[in-house]
């Protein structure tokens, strides 16, 4: 059973779980609504950090909210998964994750090496935790959300597999963009699943 302060944070992080992507799409499709020379093909997303005007703002700024609200999510992991080392390691990771997504919108892409190994640590961690996560739900037998995750996980490795056989764009805004909508999509899944159990405890 789980204590009422869990049953509360489960609420808190859950409704940060699905307002996270909502925000960070907003504030990216606003960055690029104001730059009309960011192109898919050739740039990085992250090209818009170092625009000057309003733009680097509205990137910056979304990706440190993003990132703050994407940690709140992450701690909730850690009630909703359980205490088992795997699911622990799995929070962990995705823990990491979001210090690193918050980190980008720190330091700017002009900000050098440091923006390249955040960027390159986000991109690497969030897959890499949701395999993770994969074992703790499967040793838990709720397979559906296994399998689930770890649909998640390899949609969110992909793009960049094919980019390094096949160089389908000259940027990386492409592979940028599809890695971490499935990632979204999956927090928007988990985050529903947290609401669902903490009203589902309060109700009982």
């Amino acid at each position: 059973m789980l204590k009422a302060k869990n049953v509360k944070w489960l609420r808190i992080s859950g409704a940060c779980g699905i307002v996270t992507p909502v925000l960070t799409v907003i504030f990216v499709s606003l960055a690029i609504a104001s730059y009309p020379q960011f192109s898919w093909v050739d740039n990085a997303l992250s090209d818009l950090g170092v625009v000057p005007g309003v733009t680097a703002p509205l990137f910056n700024y979304g990706l440190i909210i993003s990132g703050i609200l994407s940690f709140i999510f992450a701690t909730g992991m850690f009630v909703f998964l359980g205490k088992s080392r795997i699911s622990r390691t799995g929070a962990f990771v995705f823990v990491l994750a979001t210090v690193a997504l918050t980190a980008i919108g720190v330091f700017p892409e002009n900000v050098r090496p440091t923006h390249y190994l955040v960027s390159v640590a986000f991109f690497v961690l969030l897959p890499i935790s949701m395999l993770v996560i994969t074992g703790a739900f499967w040793l838990r037998g709720q397979v559906r959300m296994a399998v689930f995750t770890l649909v998640s996980a390899v949609a969110a490795l992909t793009p960049w597999i094919l980019l390094l056989i096949v160089r389908y764009v000259s940027g990386v805004a492409v592979p940028e963009a599809a890695s971490a909508l499935a990632g979204s999509v999956w927090i928007v899944v988990l985050s529903s699943k947290m609401l669902r159990v903490a009203l589902r405890v309060k109700a009982s």
